[in-house]
């Protein structure tokens, strides 16, 4: 019958609003908008296309350590406590 609902259409798609890859067009090192994609050097992690100004900046992005990407400062307060 017309009416009738099929079976896979009972619920709404988790994947409805969900692209199937994403794209950033901001280098993460410069944090320049990059307007024209053809040809720049990218990277994909997971769903998402990560480009870059330049192969330098791509590189400079892969050596950033996985687990600790920033240097920590050491507290200059002898006591270790959080100044603020």
């Amino acid at each position: 019958m017309a009416g009738d609902v099929l079976l896979r259409d009972k619920e709404q798609s988790h994947r409805l609003h969900e692209p199937g890859l994403m794209i950033s067009s901001v280098d993460p090192i410069s944090g320049q908008e990059i307007a024209d994609l053809a040809g720049r050097p990218y990277i994909i992690d997971g769903n998402m296309a990560i480009y870059f100004e330049s192969a330098e900046t791509r590189q400079a992005y892969r050596d950033i350590p996985i687990d600790h990407p920033f240097r920590l400062q050491d507290n200059p307060d002898e006591d270790g406590e959080a100044e603020g």
